[in-house]
């Protein structure tokens, strides 16, 4: 993999995708499925919440290149491209608070950069969205035409909001000037490469109950989650980037959990361990579920890996990352 540069281009005959956010959880995973598709790698991040470690492993793969750029201002990436794959954004509610105006601009100037560098290019676009434009959801489990219940002024509008604009942006440009263009409303997602200090649930649980600390839920641990195994998410986006159209496609794990039952979960995996309780935050959704009959019935995909055993792999990552033996 190229070190860091202005402007990268593979010299590879695979077709090229573009990544954004490429250094980051799921943007990493994207990388090692769209090679073992037959595709070359570009991979542009600003490195303000994704992490090069989580590229290490393709430092010398011939077909891999790394650009560190902020996709707000400019792409500064030369050549042809099949495809880019839009995962540019701070993720977690610990970074998208932090970095408000960050998120705020990958949504909306992001977007567009990306958008025209597609229209330019003659390449496809893939927007991650997310489950959080359902908001705080009326309706369950979620379907893609539930226009969704958001604050669009709460402390978490910054991401609602920008993902909501990224998706009236990417059908704005299909509609209007013919982009090849595809939606993915991505829900709670786990696995190896999250960062320990991410504030999502599973890895505080996780290092919570791997230090020996109290497992910390927010509110009285009703709400609910679905846990999707990012090895399941990542086929999923390929096949919606490959045979999919351009209305959204929700990918997630419908098994539905209480926070709670999460929380026993990890204590039986790791141990007993104290729970505490804290305030819920402010609009946080009280349930979450997605429906995935579409992408089920279009492209045949549903998820593959049990909480247990993906939780074990996680866990597993976790150990090393933090230096803590089994």
């Amino acid at each position: 993999m190229a070190e860091p540069s202005s402007s990268t281009e593979n010299a590879s005959a695979r077709p090229r995708i573009l990544i954004t956010g490429g250094a980051g959880f799921v943007g990493s995973a994207l990388a090692d499925r769209f090679l073992a598709g037959g595709y070359g790698v570009v991979i542009v991040d600003d490195l303000s919440t994704g992490n090069l470690r989580n590229l290490r492993h393709l430092d010398d793969h011939p077909d891999v290149s790394f650009v560190q750029a902020d996709v707000s201002a400019s792409i500064p990436v030369d050549g042809p491209l099949h495809g880019i794959l839009h995962f540019a954004s701070p993720a977690s509610p610990k970074d998208y608070l932090r970095l408000p105006f960050a998120t705020l601009k990958v949504g909306s100037l992001g977007t567009f950069n990306v958008l025209d560098l597609a229209a330019e290019r003659g390449a496809r676009v893939l927007l991650a969205s997310t489950s959080e434009v359902y908001g705080d959801p009326l309706v369950h489990p979620q379907r893609e035409d539930y226009w969704g219940n958001v604050n669009p002024n709460g402390p978490r509008s910054v991401y609602d909001e920008a993902k909501r604009f990224a998706e009236a942006a990417v059908m704005a440009y299909h509609r209007e000037r013919g982009v090849d263009t595809r939606l993915v409303r991505i829900f709670n997602t786990y696995g190896p490469r999250m960062a320990p200090d991410d504030g999502r649930v599973v890895p505080a649980f996780v290092c919570q109950a791997l230090r020996g600390e109290p497992l910390t839920i927010f509110g009285d641990g009703a709400q609910t989650r679905s846990f999707c195994y990012v090895g399941d998410l990542v086929e999923g986006i390929f096949r919606v980037y490959e045979g999919g159209d351009e209305q959204p496609y929700n990918i997630g794990n419908p098994a539905e959990h209480t926070i709670r039952e999460f929380a026993e979960t990890i204590q039986r995996q790791l141990g007993a361990t104290e729970i505490t309780f804290r305030p819920l935050p402010q609009d946080d959704p009280k349930r979450r579920q997605p429906d995935i009959g579409r992408i089920h019935r279009e492209l045949g995909w549903q998820p593959q890996v049990a909480l247990h055993d993906g939780l074990e792999r996680t866990i597993a990552y976790f150990r090393d990352d933090l230096g803590i033996g089994g």
